[in-house]
């Protein structure tokens, strides 16, 4: 059974950056493209950045230039680097394995970002 633990969410003033990290088990981690998605409240969830095997990265609009995503194979670990946090960035972030536009597992706990004064 894969599993994706999130963590690194806090409590941050707008402007501010964060870490999170996701580390999937079941061997999976060099298999497939790895994303993180987020949602919040009364929201849809919505994709946020993608990482391919090879390292290829994409994002959505609203977070081009603010947020990095990036794998460490050694580590089995990909993260979200989000840089210039805005109060449109609270959400509750997740990870999963991707195959084109398809989730392939079932979504872990997540980890709360909250963007407030």
């Amino acid at each position: 059974q894969v599993r994706f633990v999130e963590s690194g969410g806090d409590l941050v003033q707008p402007g501010g950056s964060l870490r999170l990290s996701c580390v999937p088990s079941g061997g999976i981690f060099r298999v497939y493209t790895l994303a993180w998605y987020r949602q919040a409240p009364g929201k849809q969830r919505e994709m946020v950045a993608e990482v391919t095997t090879a390292g290829s990265t994409s994002y959505t609009d609203s977070v081009k230039g603010r947020f990095t995503i990036s794998r460490d194979n050694a580590k089995n670990t990909v993260y979200l680097q989000m840089d210039g946090l805005k109060f449109e960035d609270t959400a509750v972030y997740y990870c999963n394995a991707v195959l084109r536009t398809s989730i392939l597992y079932s979504w872990g706990q997540g980890t709360q970002v909250t963007v407030s004064p």
